[in-house]
């Protein structure tokens, strides 16, 4: 290794905090510069940044001359970004030795772009993936340094896969960036893993709406992939808007026709609900409902 490996970190969130704990602490890095999100104020990043006298500043475009030139003058050799919202171009991505790596809480090159760990849910995997990756002019589509996966099963929801990813997340990268300081890692080509892989679209206000004319399986998976802190999946009675957190798949209900969305009955935790298949189980729910509602009216 050629002295400490020099840093500058673009991050944001708890994903970030807990990597830079850990690289910060590695006499193996230097850490020269911090950039955090332009549109978010991240007062432990800031905190960071005074403590360890580290140089902290936004950058409206990251690939402006300016941006780049003020870059440029901490010399380093590779730039990190962790939960960064801007998309480095071809300048930028050029300008250290080594180039830019991302982690990426999705397992590349399936689950690229945004919202991956709600997505995951709601396409019922037994898995998600973190992925540290080199960037390149595409979305999360360069070369793979580090990728480990981590199972799901029905107790998970979208707070449990949060909190695994932010610690995961920060290990993986910091495991990538030893790799990185000591030469010792191999490159691997998306496109050999899988020649397409495939890409996930943000999710939008409106998106949480239950439509209840799906099966019971889909049902259960979309309410607990937008569970706290998400947005919360919501319905209708006709008079009242209600918030569900949580449903229970119940393997052994049967399959019959009946009328979907209807409230059949009440139970210790909540209500069961008609499902076009067959019925869950709603609970954790905030908003007037009774036995005999029709939902999502």
């Amino acid at each position: 290794m050629r002295g400490k490996l020099k840093i500058g970190y673009f991050a944001d969130g708890p994903w970030s905090h807990n990597a830079f704990e850990k690289i910060v602490n590695d006499d193996r890095f230097d850490i020269r510069f911090i950039v955090p999100r332009i549109d978010t104020r991240d007062v432990t990043l800031f905190n960071f940044s005074k403590k360890f006298n580290i140089d902290y500043f936004k950058l409206k475009n990251v690939n402006s001359i300016t941006s780049i030139n003020k870059i440029s003058d901490y010399d380093c050799d590779v730039l990190v970004s962790m939960s960064f919202n801007q998309i480095f171009r071809k300048d930028i991505i050029n300008l250290t030795r080594i180039g830019i790596i991302n982690c990426h809480a999705g397992k590349l090159p399936f689950y690229r772009g945004r919202n991956i760990l709600n997505w995951v849910l709601i396409n019922d995997e037994k898995e998600f993936g973190i992925t540290v990756h080199f960037v390149d002019e595409g979305i999360d589509t360069g070369d793979i340094i580090l990728q480990k996966t981590f199972p799901i099963t029905d107790l998970d929801n979208y707070k449990t896969l949060l909190n695994t990813s932010y610690s995961a997340c920060a290990n993986i990268l910091y495991e990538s960036l030893v790799k990185i300081a000591e030469n010792n890692f191999e490159r691997i080509i998306q496109k050999t893993i899988h020649p397409v892989g495939f890409y996930c679209g943000m999710r939008s206000q409106g998106d949480e709406v239950i439509n209840w004319n799906n099966n019971a399986r889909f049902l259960f998976n979309f309410i607990r992939s937008i569970s706290k802190p998400g947005p919360i999946a919501r319905t209708n009675n006709g008079i009242n808007e209600i918030t569900i957190n949580k449903s229970t798949f119940i393997k052994e209900a049967p399959a019959y026709v009946g009328t979907v969305g209807q409230v059949l009955s009440k139970t210790e935790n909540g209500f069961l609900v008609k499902t076009k298949d067959s019925f869950i189980e709603i609970s954790e729910i905030e908003g007037r409902l009774k036995v005999g509602d029709k939902l999502g009216k």
